[in-house]
């Protein structure tokens, strides 16, 4: 499948909705444990990474972090007992925590689907927490009634309940694809051979390596809180969801 860092499968990219799975620890040090699979989300692409615990003999760990290098290092909370290599574990994943997370990356993709679709922007930066989020566009005036008009329109989209669907494809089959890269630099490596693509089917389509929920209406409302000036040209949304 390709759902591969270093030594670890990434349960993750293939199924969102997993919140449990055994595994064993094939590393741990200093920088984290590194498992043979694992469905926690590292962090990238503007979405943090997620929470949870390992269980083993009796014991519980909290996992608070992760670090990315040649493995995927699940950063343990201070103080906490660390597995030994060879431990068999069993992962659970912060539930509401990663649930939010989830609706709050699919509600960016939409959002940003809205102002390209509308007027036409690049995306030039974003960040989430669970359930609030900014999303940067170069969008040198804001027209008016931008703001009501970026609400309603995603809101408009969120009852559509459009599918959001994720596939790996060719890199080249990818870049065929109009405006895959919505952002205005390309921040793919030019090794990537295999894309990941999450298509929020009717709306908008882009390379992402992040979780995702399975329709437009799992996201819930979209609040657009306020548009900021960033100057040189550069506008800042930012959004909070709620509860439809």
């Amino acid at each position: 499948m390709g759902h591969d860092h270093g030594r670890t499968e990434r349960l993750e990219l293939a199924d969102a909705t997993l919140r449990e799975w055994d595994a064993v620890v094939l590393d741990v040090d200093d920088d984290g444990i590194v498992l043979d699979r694992s469905a926690f989300y590292p962090g990238g692409g503007g979405q943090p990474p997620d929470h949870g615990v390992l269980l083993w003999g009796g014991v519980e760990t909290r996992i608070v972090g992760a670090r990315r290098g040649d493995d995927i290092r699940l950063v343990a909370e201070e103080g906490d007992p660390l597995p030994p290599v060879g431990t068999a574990v069993r992962g659970a994943i912060e539930d509401e925590r990663r649930s939010a997370l989830m609706r709050t990356h699919s509600g960016l993709h939409l959002l940003s689907g809205v102002v390209f679709r509308e007027y036409g922007c690049l995306v030039t930066g974003g960040n989430m927490e669970p359930l609030t989020a900014r999303m940067d566009f170069n969008l040198p005036e804001v027209p008016d009634g931008f703001k009501e008009r970026v609400a309603e329109a995603c809101a408009q989209e969120v009852a559509a309940d459009r599918a959001i669907e994720v596939k790996n494809l060719p890199r080249d089959e990818a870049f065929a694809i109009p405006d895959i890269i919505r952002t205005a630099t390309n921040l793919l490596p030019p090794e990537l051979e295999i894309v990941r693509i999450v298509d929020i089917v009717g709306l908008d389509t882009q390379a992402d390596g992040g979780t995702h929920v399975a329709s437009t209406r799992q996201i819930g409302g979209i609040e657009v809180v306020k548009v900021e000036n960033k100057g040189k040209g550069f506008r800042r949304l930012r959004i909070r969801l709620t509860d439809g």
